[in-house]
């Protein structure tokens, strides 16, 4: 099915790759199921067989390690085998009941692939973050425009290779290149567009969207808040809290953005984080392999501003020539400093103290919905009325970030930190449109719905008014 990779310079418009993949849409080889199946296994075996390629792109945009790379973004696998397992119970038509009215009909919803798409991946997970929602997109029966993000350069370029090996680009097809690209892109009409990234972006995406009608799925981010309370396994809380906001230099959409920590366990909590950052990076995080850079010298330069709020209690230290600024931890943070206006995006943690938890559900509520929500704390209680009263696009309790991994639990944004979902089932259903179909049978045709209505109008109020 591979052929030459398409050519935007010579085929001189992205119009015409439009008009290639809506040309091969209409054949319909892409509704069938054995099609995407053999495509989503021909998708997992590119991913083994570049899984070194992968992994060196990644070290060379983010210095990202290893086993990083693979836990966070070769390990995107799992959700190719989780389609490959469920697509075909997926894609099945769903019946349906009807009411006594439309006696003897019956009524199914039809899942069918939206056409061509447009899938738009940030620089944080570059890789995981374009072939999960391809996964989605393939599952539901659809063709695929690839926009990789040019600030990782290196991933981007891994990516087209991959996909141009792969696939027939009037199947799936990547299309590199910066803002201007990116605005081009936006230009033309898809039946659909996924876009991962910030919230600005986001809103000019959905814009780009709206004169066309273009439905969007946007996963976007927000500063998700950490709540501590006084019941918890203190190293177990440590671990959980330093993994998840320094996994990939903070640079995570769902990283814990700050901490609310209860007065009565700051202190303890403290010096357990101090400690788990010393035990996981060692003394000096600038050589340890373990720990990944900025992505670029303007997001150092961005975050780099945000030092200095409140008091340093470990980290601190910037190297502009090698984009590192240390795991730090900030205390005495105040509500107005910069550090607590936007997401950081970057490995920096403000830690707020609050005495009862009634303060920090209101300071949570009183700022824009979070893409993630982490409540620590074995009191039920508290766990309730946390996920009571607060609204984020997902939850996770005594852990950070993993809630992401779990294939059956849709992941995806509320208010400013997103709309739509996918993962699993949720990312078959993104690209796919429910087809409602009724069907009627010639055997009985009850004459009382038509006219003349004269004598049948009492009839008709009792059935659908009752009494």
């Amino acid at each position: 099915m591979v052929q030459d990779a398409i050519d935007l310079q010579s085929m001189s418009t992205i119009q015409k790759v439009l008009n290639r993949q809506r040309e091969f849409f209409q054949t319909g080889q892409t509704k069938d199921i054995g099609f995407r199946l053999r495509q989503l296994k021909a998708l997992r075996q590119a991913v083994l067989d570049h899984q070194s390629l992968i992994v060196q792109a990644l070290a060379a945009d983010l210095r990202k390690p290893e086993f990083e790379a693979y836990a966070t973004e070769v390990g995107v696998v799992g959700e190719i085998d989780h389609a490959i397992k469920h697509l075909k119970t997926w894609a099945k038509p769903t019946r349906v009941s009807v009411p006594l009215t439309l006696f003897p009909s019956s009524a199914q919803i039809i899942p069918e692939p939206l056409g061509v798409v447009l899938i738009i991946s940030p620089w944080n997970y570059p890789f995981q973050l374009m072939i999960s929602p391809l996964v989605g997109a393939i599952a539901a029966g659809n063709c695929a425009i690839l926009k990789p993000s040019e600030v990782a350069p290196q991933t981007s370029q891994a990516i087209a290779d991959l996909m141009q090996k792969t696939f027939d680009p009037s199947y799936i097809t990547v299309v590199e290149g910066g803002v201007d690209t990116s605005q081009a892109l936006l230009q033309e009409r898809y039946d659909h567009i996924f876009f991962t990234g910030g919230t600005e972006v986001g809103r000019i995406v959905m814009a780009a969207a709206a004169p066309h009608l273009t439905p969007v799925t946007l996963e976007l981010g927000g500063k998700s808040p950490c709540i501590v309370d006084t019941d918890i396994h203190l190293d177990h809380a440590a671990r959980r809290i330093v993994w998840g906001k320094f996994l990939n230099a903070g640079q995570t959409c769902i990283a814990p953005d700050y901490l609310f920590v209860n007065r009565k366990v700051k202190a303890a909590l403290m010096s357990a984080l101090v400690e788990t950052v010393q035990a996981f990076y060692g003394s000096d995080p600038a050589v340890s392999p373990d720990y990944a850079r900025l992505i670029s010298d303007r997001h150092f330069e961005r975050v780099s501003r945000l030092l200095g709020a409140g008091t340093t209690v470990i980290g601190g230290q910037t190297d502009r020539s090698d984009r590192y600024i240390a795991p730090t931890i900030l205390d005495d943070v105040s509500p107005h400093d910069p550090v607590m206006q936007d997401e950081i995006f970057g490995p920096i943690l403000p830690v707020l103290t609050y005495d009862d938890v009634e303060e920090a559900i209101a300071f949570v509520n009183e700022r824009p919905k979070p893409l993630a929500l982490y409540i620590f704390s074995r009191d039920s209680q508290v766990q309730n009325r946390v996920l009571s009263a607060t609204s984020s696009g997902t939850v996770c309790i005594n852990d950070t970030v993993m809630q992401v991994t779990a294939s059956n639990l849709p992941f995806g944004g509320v208010g400013e930190s997103g709309m739509g979902s996918y993962h699993g089932k949720s990312s078959f259903d993104t690209f796919s449109h429910r087809k409602s179909v009724l069907s009627s049978s010639f055997w009985l045709d009850i004459k009382g719905r038509y006219a003349p209505y004269a004598g049948k109008l009492d009839f008709l109020k009792k059935i659908i008014m009752g009494g």
